[in-house]
């Protein structure tokens, strides 16, 4: 700065003399070369004083550059610790986070593991409530405190279970009440068998007992006396002829054995068809069982006899003995010899043409048993898919808890097809075996009218 101000005040005098050089010079220039040394001396000090202020300043330049040199290495030094300082931190940042994620996770499975604890109590509770219900029923019914803990809840319960169970293991006899067949309530006494059966024991009848329903207990039919008075007096049979008792409270029917109409209606609707169906089926085959034996039943007479008729040259004799006789034979053999003289073309015609003729009569009902024995096990698989759709429908709304809520579509499904195989199979049997019958008849009598044939044109030949 002072530098700068010696260039300026240096500069300031260069012009005063430059000035006053020229005012001399216009008023009178006594000294022309003086003034032209001085000016030269001025010049001569002004570039000096530039070079001194020059260096100075390159000088100031090369200081000022260092410094920033030396600023911007400091810049980068602290840039590269601020550097390591936030990586530092970033690491920290992780490590936190992944510990935050492990106390998360560790926080989840404690809560799952309490929430498992809570359930397996309430489930653990549920039992014991359950177990006090069941003991109470057998009459073993625990005492204990309204605010018992769960441990001794289930010490206690669970020793209640044990004298039970010790109870039932063996065989106990006691003075009772249970009802006969007849509906009679007697006394007597019970014999309890572990608590799987019980049997009665008394003056108007004893055996096994099966539950009556509310507790009581009932006498099972065709059950034994002797095994219930043996079990009373302390002893111990081989066999025992027992009821089995899953719950005293659900009275038990004695069922039996169901009848055939109890049978179909288990079946519904589409039972009764497949039943109506059979005993047309029956029908039908009665009646061409008839038609077929009486159309069957001469033809190996007429043959032989009508046959030895025209041998002896009596065809006219022959011809009366068939329409005496009637049937389906002696039309075709009638026929036959109506029309001796064709020729024997015209005469085979005449005679298939008599025996198609007579084919209605003997085919009459066949192809309807045919249908009834394929439309019997048809039915027979519609019962069984709607039984089914039955069954689903209580499914979906009652769930199955209760079998009895199935039994009415299962018997639909089951029955339906047992009737339905019931009818077509002997249908179907019948049916083939009346179908080739009548083929036979149907091949004798052509074979009788050929046999008449033969026998007339012989008599011819002979002649």
């Amino acid at each position: 700065m002072i530098r700068l101000t010696a260039i300026i005040v240096a500069l300031g005098l260069s012009t005063a003399v430059w000035a006053q050089a020229e005012g001399g010079a216009a008023a009178a220039a006594p000294n022309a070369s003086q003034q032209a040394a001085s000016s030269a001396n001025a010049e001569h000090e002004l570039r000096k004083a530039y070079q001194r202020e020059y260096a100075f300043l390159v000088a100031q330049k090369r200081e000022l550059e260092q410094r920033l040199r030396s600023f911007r290495t400091e810049a980068q030094n602290e840039i590269s610790e601020l550097q390591q300082d936030t990586d530092q931190l970033e690491s920290q940042l992780l490590s936190l986070e992944s510990t935050a994620d492990r106390v998360n996770d560790q926080l989840s499975v404690a809560r799952q593991s309490l929430e498992s604890r809570t359930g397996d109590e309430g489930i653990l509770d549920a039992t014991l409530e359950q177990a006090r219900a069941s003991l109470k029923d057998a009459g073993f019914a625990p005492a204990e405190q309204p605010d018992a803990s769960l441990p001794e809840r289930a010490q206690i319960r669970f020793g209640a279970a044990m004298e039970a169970l010790s109870a039932f293991s063996t065989v106990r006899v006691e003075d009772g009440a249970f009802f006969l067949a007849d509906g009679t309530e007697v006394e007597g006494q019970v014999v309890h068998y572990g608590q799987v059966a019980s049997f009665g024991v008394s003056e108007q009848g004893s055996g096994a007992l099966a539950p009556a329903g509310g507790g009581a207990l009932k006498l099972w039919p065709d059950s034994s006396a002797a095994d219930a008075e043996a079990l009373a007096a302390g002893q111990q049979p081989d066999t025992l002829g027992l009821f089995l008792i899953e719950n005293r409270n659900r009275a038990v029917a004695d069922s039996g054995d169901k009848t055939v109409l109890e049978v179909i209606e288990s079946g519904g609707a589409i039972a009764w068809i497949i039943v109506v169906l059979g005993g047309i089926a029956a029908l039908l085959a009665l009646l061409r069982f008839i038609f077929l034996t009486r159309a069957g039943a001469n033809t190996q007479t007429i043959s032989e006899k009508v046959g030895n008729l025209v041998a002896s040259g009596k065809p006219q004799e022959a011809l009366a003995v068939c329409e005496k006789t009637g049937g389906a034979t002696a039309k075709v053999v009638a026929a036959a010899l109506r029309n001796l003289d064709r020729d024997p073309k015209h005469l085979d015609d005449i005679i298939s043409e008599s025996t198609l003729g007579e084919s209605d009569y003997l085919d009459r009902y066949g192809t309807l048993l045919l249908v009834i024995a394929a439309i019997s096990p048809l039915l027979g698989l519609l019962g069984t898919v709607t039984g089914m759709i039955s069954t689903f429908d209580v499914i979906t709304e009652f769930g199955t808890g209760d079998p009895k809520l199935l039994s009415g579509g299962i018997s639909t499904a089951l029955v339906t097809t047992e009737l339905g195989l019931i009818v077509a199979i002997p249908t179907l049997l019948l049916g083939n075996v009346l179908s080739g019958w009548a083929e036979r008849i149907k091949d004798g009598m052509e074979q009788a009218a050929l046999n008449v044939v033969n026998k007339y044109r012989e008599l011819g030949a002979r002649a």
